[in-house]
């Protein structure tokens, strides 16, 4: 991609987010997304193969339909009780359209169809993009308006998207999309928590971020993009492929690593809430995503699998080692002992 372009993308993405989420009109808002899903088309479609230009179509389509409801939404509520302030949503048909859109947004369940195939379809970076960046401005609105929404929906759709999200990654043999299916159950945890402790919401996203931000990078260095590939990438860098499983078995949520943290105050503060239900539910239903993690851990380790794929040993990446990665892969496995200080800031 041109430079100027890419800068000038770059920008608008730092230029959208920043608009969203500290705007406190409605109009501002629906700016700053708009501007985001216009500086991300050119990232997703820059290859020119029919997958991405798909990919491309089916990303614009869901979030310009997803920013008609949202200013839709926001007009019907101007026009009940005369307020254009985010905070300010009362009406029940605006907050009904407003938790749609959101869900499409995001990919939450059931709007959900549109995000493994699009991120099938963009580069590695991209999808860092789609699954870290371009969820912080919905992810806000939510965060802003959650007192207004409807709790029972959320759960429902929150426990929908973490049985989904583990249930349809179990027979995927691309990483993206296993990652995409990841995304959407790690959406379900911080829904189901919003409207009681939206603090712990932007925690578990600020913790998700981190740890598929290491996933995806490292997957970018050794340019591995399915299981067969994975088998044999252990090769071109050994000692990242070992991190690597400990990042994937973080954002599993196995204790004693970064990424049982947000689950444990999520359980704990549902538990507060007496929802001791929907929390066995999220528990048991987080078990299956357990599995897919596992099998990317397993072939990203140093033993070959016991039918390694009949491909040629790739040779080691003379690269000197990445100080970004190796700072947010010491992070992504080493924060839990940090817990009493994390929780005092929430």
């Amino acid at each position: 991609m041109n430079p100027h372009a890419k800068l000038a993308t770059t920008l608008s993405l730092l230029l959208g987010t920043t608009l969203t989420i500290s705007s406190n009109h409605w109009v501002m808002a629906w700016a700053g997304l708009e501007i985001n899903t216009l500086a991300i088309i050119p990232l997703i479609s820059k290859s020119h193969h029919p997958r991405a230009i798909e990919a491309t179509i089916k990303y614009f389509l869901v979030q310009a339909t997803a920013s008609a409801l949202i200013l839709f939404s926001s007009m019907i509520n101007a026009w009940a009780t005369g307020q254009w302030d985010i905070t300010q949503l009362n009406h029940p048909t605006s907050c009904l359209l407003l938790t749609t859109a959101i869900s499409m947004k995001l990919g939450l369940v059931p709007f959900h169809f549109w995000f493994p195939e699009v991120l099938q379809g963009s580069p590695l970076t991209t999808a860092l993009l789609l699954t870290t960046v371009m969820k912080f401005p919905p992810i806000t609105i939510l965060l802003l308006t959650s007192h207004s929404l409807n709790p029972t929906l959320l759960a429902l759709m929150a426990i929908a998207s973490a049985a989904l999200g583990g249930w349809m990654g179990l027979n995927q043999t691309q990483i993206r999309k296993i990652l995409a299916f990841s995304s959407i159950s790690h959406l379900g945890w911080m829904t189901i928590i919003i409207t009681y402790n939206p603090k712990l919401t932007l925690l578990t996203f600020y913790l998700y971020t981190l740890m598929t931000a290491t996933v995806f990078l490292t997957l970018n260095t050794t340019k591995t993009l399915k299981l067969s590939t994975m088998m044999t990438s252990w090769t071109k860098a050994p000692t990242l492929n070992a991190a690597l499983m400990l990042t994937l078995l973080s954002l599993a949520g196995l204790p004693p690593l970064t990424g049982f943290l947000p689950k444990w105050l999520i359980i704990q503060e549902l538990t507060k809430q007496e929802m001791t239900p929907a929390a066995t539910i999220t528990a048991l239903l987080s078990l299956l995503g357990l599995f897919f993690y596992l099998r990317l851990a397993y072939h990203s380790t140093i033993t070959l699998p016991p039918n390694p794929a009949n491909n040629m040993k790739q040779w080691h990446i003379n690269k000197p080692a990445n100080t970004l990665i190796a700072t947010l892969t010491s992070l992504s496995v080493s924060l839990l002992p940090l817990s009493p200080m994390i929780l005092t800031a929430i």
